[in-house]
């Protein structure tokens, strides 16, 4: 199968800006009702869930199904039978609200997410966060070589609030700002991030966690972050943030700096500049294991 254009790609981009500002009108009449204000389960330790997390699938699934109607539509709260193992073809993978927890506690660092992947590559999505007034976009065919550094792809490109935006030119991880995540379970180390963590603080300028993989990876691709990396993702945290990422001329490695895989989410994303200190972070011997 031939990869899609960037003109097709493009297309798919705003269909995804379409449906993601729609979800995101639905969520954010939810916002700051508080704890009591909302029905919120736990999906598990720490793991939370809304009912604006399920009619916000409900409405991504629904209106993708009706604008492209031979993609599949892959969502976090979909029951397990109906979650993707990596695939070919074209396949959307939405966050109906990804930071559910910042969204439960009134916190403005939550957005919807919706991400487009071509066997198994991030090719175009959208991220909207409605509470900090911020929504991205981008595209980049699956086959496309890596754009230079700081500069907008010829074949994909990224924007923020409909403005070209492209990854930094910090060279050197001693100046640079860097984003990461925990995971609801932390019972052990790797996995927990906490190694890691001490490890990139030491040696970056500084480190931030706000508690939205789509969010970090869309201000890695505008700029604000240098690098970004977490443990233990789905293809639904990550496939729009990726694409835009990609689009704005930055790298997506694993941990190991090998090919990513965004079903287990073990991944970093930089500028392309920072990437090999902050993966050789994670190799070297005595630092945190991939």
């Amino acid at each position: 199968m031939s990869a899609r254009g960037s003109a097709e790609l493009l297309d798919l981009a705003e269909i995804a800006l379409r449906v993601a500002e729609e979800a995101a009108a639905l969520v954010q009449a939810g916002f700051r009702a508080g704890p009591r204000g909302l029905r919120v389960e736990e999906k598990g330790p720490r793991d939370l869930v809304t009912e604006f997390d399920r009619a916000s699938e409900d409405l991504l699934v629904a209106r993708l199904d009706a604008l492209t109607p031979s993609v599949a539509v892959v969502g976090e709260e979909q029951s397990a039978a109906r979650r993707a193992e990596p695939r070919g073809g074209l396949v959307w993978y939405v966050d109906p609200l990804d930071g559910t927890t910042n969204f439960v506690h009134g916190h403005p660092f939550w957005c919807v997410s919706v991400g487009l992947m071509e066997d198994d590559v991030p090719v175009a999505g959208a991220v909207v966060a409605p509470a900090l007034g911020l929504r991205w976009t981008g595209f980049r065919p699956r086959e496309a070589a890596r754009a230079p550094v700081s500069t907008a792809a010829i074949d994909g490109e990224a924007r923020r609030n409909g403005e070209r935006c492209a990854v930094s030119a910090t060279a050197s991880l001693e100046r640079a700002m860097v984003a990461t995540g925990f995971p609801p379970i932390r019972d052990r180390a790797p996995d927990n991030n906490f190694d890691a963590f001490m490890t990139v603080k030491r040696n970056a300028q500084a480190v931030r966690r706000c508690g939205s993989a789509a969010i970090d990876l869309c201000m890695v691709a505008d700029g604000t972050y240098d690098a970004y990396w977490e443990r233990r993702l789905h293809a639904w945290d990550v496939a729009a943030g990726s694409a835009i990422v990609r689009g704005a001329g930055g790298v997506i490695t694993a941990l190991d700096g090998g090919p990513p895989n965004y079903h287990t989410g073990n991944i970093v994303a930089s500028n392309g500049l920072v990437h090999a200190p902050i993966v050789a972070l994670f190799s070297h011997p005595g630092s945190p294991t991939c």
